[in-house]
């Protein structure tokens, strides 16, 4: 009798809610359905904190290209794209209108500081501990980036790291100072 009620209840769930359960896995945004903002549009504006404690103001990098990428110390794809960045995009593209600016993702700034010096970056870096910043961007994945032009639509946003996507990357910047 109890196994019937318990059936009962079960079916009048299902029809109920009209097949609405499923997974966690299923309910998952796609890369391309996670991103708010897509190529074409505006980029929000932000302030972020920097690593040094100064702040950079979105609306302050007008007339610059921005190379807006979030990124965190335990994702390894994350790591392995800031492995290129200083010789691939910082040194390459030092004296033109352009600023690579990395911001860390839920992070505290201890954890980016320990990462930081075991790696030996010394290049500017952005702390979004709260995720606020990366709210106006996107739900989820990282590695992320925006490439934003001097007027400050997006040009290109991408997901994850590979390294033909990356070297794609670097010529979009490329073309994108020239205009």
């Amino acid at each position: 009798m109890v196994v019937m009620a318990i059936l009962a209840i079960v079916l009048c769930a299902a029809l109920l809610f009209g097949g609405s359960f499923t997974t966690k896995a299923q309910q998952r945004p796609t890369p391309e359905q996670a991103t708010l903002v897509k190529d074409g549009q505006k980029a929000p504006a932000f302030e972020v904190e920097m690593f040094d404690g100064s702040t950079v103001k979105l609306a302050d990098l007008k007339g610059k290209v921005v190379l807006l990428n979030f990124w965190a110390t335990w994702c390894p794809p994350c790591r392995a794209e800031l492995a290129r960045v200083e010789k691939d995009i910082i040194e390459k593209f030092k004296g033109k209108p352009f600023v690579f600016l990395p911001v860390s993702r839920g992070e505290k700034k201890a954890t980016v500081a320990a990462f930081r010096e075991k790696m030996g970056y010394t290049f500017p870096m952005g702390l979004d501990t709260d995720g606020r910043v990366y709210a106006e961007y996107a739900e989820t994945y990282i590695p992320r980036n925006f490439l934003i032009d001097k007027n400050g639509v997006v040009v290109k946003a991408s997901v994850g790291y590979d390294e033909a996507e990356f070297a794609e990357l670097v010529k979009l910047i490329e073309e994108t100072i020239k205009k």
